[in-house]
Formats: C-alpha cells, structure tokens, sequence
C-alpha cells in the first residue's frame, strides 16, 4: 500500500509541474501553477505588468500590490487536467503611512481516490489528495521603485501522508519616468520543508524559480508588450545529451543551441485594448511547447489566448491554455471592487 502511495505523489508532483526536464526534482510544485486567467492567457507567467485593478499580479510578484487594490476581493477557479482543480482566492487592504497588505489561499485538490492493495484489488477505503498555501502579501514604494514579499505557509496531504512547508517570494519593480515601461526582478518559493512526508525522510528541495521581465505599452496605440525570463537560476532546460530508455540502453540527443536554450526561458504575452471594458490575450511559451508536444506534433502547445470583460465594478476574465495534443486547460478569474465610492 505504501508503494502505491509513493508512486501516486510522485505523479501527481509530475503532473502539476508541467516542466519534464525540472517537474520531478522538488517538491510543492503546485507553487509553480499560474492561477490567473489573464497570466495564463499571457503564455503561464509574467512578472512585470503594471496594472494598479488587478489583484492578481501580486500573486507572480509581490511588488506589483498597489494601493489602488484596497478592498478588492478576487476568485480564481481553474479546470485543469485530468479532474484536477485548483484556484486561489484574495483580498487586499492598504494602511496609509505602512504599506499595502493581501492576503490569499492557493489550494489544489487532486480529486477522490480508491484505495487498493498491490495486486490491485480494492479495498473499499477511499481517500483524498490536496495542497494549501497561505499567502501573506506585503508592499510599499519609494519613489518610482516598488518592492513585496509574500510568506506563503504550505500544507500537503496526501492520504495519510502531509508535509509542511515555509516559503517566501521577493520581488521588485521599477517604472519609467513616462509609465509606458516597467521591469522587474522576482526570486519566488525561497523556503524549506518543515516536516517530511514521513518520518526518517530526507527534506526534499522546493521549486525556486528566479524571474525577470518587462512589460511595455505603446504610446500610441491600444497594445501591451509582456515578456519575462523565467528559471535564470536553472539554465540547462533540455534535455540532457545522453538519456537512458527502459531497456537501459543510452539514447544519444542532440544538443540545443544557446537561442533554443535561450527561448525555453522566455514566455511572451501580448493585450490589445479596444476599449477601456474590454481587453484581448494571446502568449506563448517556447518551453512548454518543447516539453508537451506529442512525436514532433506540436499543433497549438505552448499557446494561449483569452479576453478580460469590465463591467462596473466586477472585473472577469478567461483563458484557454493548450498543454497537450489531448487537452487544455481552462481558466475563470472574477474580482469585485468593494469600495462604496467606485
């Protein structure tokens, strides 16, 4: 029963991770699941976006918590692949003289399983599969440069099986003069395992992922220009140039070139605005149309789309992610504005 256990962590870690070459060497890589409808559509990640309405955006940079969020309520629900579900929910509220603060859940809920003997043979015991993180958001100015960081308590439970966990994300962005472009820099998950799955268990590494980026609005016309580095503290994101198949015979593979290698980094994202209500989506990531595509048929992996609707004071948005030739994902982000003088 154990091994069954074992084996189930372990595909459930290689699911969500999404990244084949980097999804089985930590732990928590539910940390790593883009929850927001609008990143999503913007290709899974974007760490520079600068969008004072949005209480998403803190969620993949804690910098990008503005003042302008105060009392805002957001609800993010996401179907994902093979019944998995997840979603994170959040609410910010600024202190004049202290700084911006939020506070959100991110969970995800692998589902109800049956639990079975080694031969297969059910046991009539059913049990659950989920993962929590606490995410506590703080952020302040100086000048033109805004710097957060987010403690995020993690709990996972696997049957009888749960873990705690300590993580944090710092980040910083820094507008230009004109408010047409920003960057930014994030260092997100630095943390530890508190306590392993079970006793005696040496504590597994979680996902640190260190990301820069830049977000670009154009002067005159309705458009926005996205583009983020991601996993700069793990360059190596192919494969390895030799690889055992499960015969145990050595498979020789090409190495990529540095731009290949380059690309597998970069996730670009582009909005158009036709009006001030209504906002279309389109990204792509390199890196995981590499990893998911199907026998050298890539078709749509590694594209997104999606639009943002604004109706008084609700704000929804959806994005449609192509992981695999089999299936997408599909996401809902809502926000309500809750101030009485919107």
């Amino acid at each position: 029963m154990k091994r069954k256990i074992y084996l189930f962590i372990f595909f459930c870690f290689s699911v969500v991770a999404g990244k084949a070459q980097i999804g089985g060497e930590y732990t928590y890589q539910f940390l790593e699941l883009t929850n927001s409808a609008r990143i999503a559509a913007l290709g899974g990640t974007q760490v520079a976006i600068m969008d004072s309405s949005d209480l998403n955006l803190p969620y993949t940079n804690p910098a990008l918590l503005h003042k302008e969020m105060d009392h805002r309520v957001l609800v993010n629900y996401v179907n994902y692949l093979a019944d998995v579900n997840y979603g994170y929910a959040s609410y910010a509220k600024t202190y004049d003289g202290i700084g911006n603060f939020a506070v959100g859940m991110h969970y995800i809920n692998y589902g109800q399983f049956d639990e079975a003997t080694e031969a297969g043979e059910l046991t009539g015991i059913t049990f659950k599969a989920a993962e929590y993180a606490l995410n506590l958001i703080y952020s302040n100015r100086y000048k033109r440069l805004n710097y957060g960081i987010n403690l995020k308590p993690i709990l996972s439970s696997f049957e009888s099986y749960q873990s705690l966990g300590i993580a944090a994300d710092l980040g910083a962005s820094f507008a230009s003069k004109d408010g047409y472009t920003n960057v930014a820099l994030v260092v997100r998950n630095i943390g530890t395992q508190i306590s392993t799955y079970y006793d005696g268990a040496d504590r597994e590494r979680i996902p640190l992922n260190i990301q820069a980026g830049i977000s670009k609005r154009l002067q005159h016309a309705p458009l926005i220009f996205s583009a983020t580095l991601q996993h700069l503290n793990h360059w190596d994101l192919a494969s390895s140039d030799e690889e055992e198949d499960f015969n145990g015979e050595t498979i020789h593979q090409r190495e990529e070139s540095f731009a290949k290698q380059t690309m597998r980094h970069l996730v670009l994202g582009a909005e158009l605005l036709p009006s001030e209500n209504f906002t279309l989506r389109v990204g792509y990531n390199y890196q995981r149309r590499q990893e998911l595509k199907f026998d050298n048929k890539a078709s749509t992996v590694g594209l997104s789309a999606g639009f943002g609707l604004k109706i008084k004071r609700f704000h929804f948005d959806y994005a449609i992610s192509r992981f695999h030739l089999a299936g997408s994902s599909n996401l809902f982000s809502v926000a309500v504005n809750l101030n009485n003088n919107f």
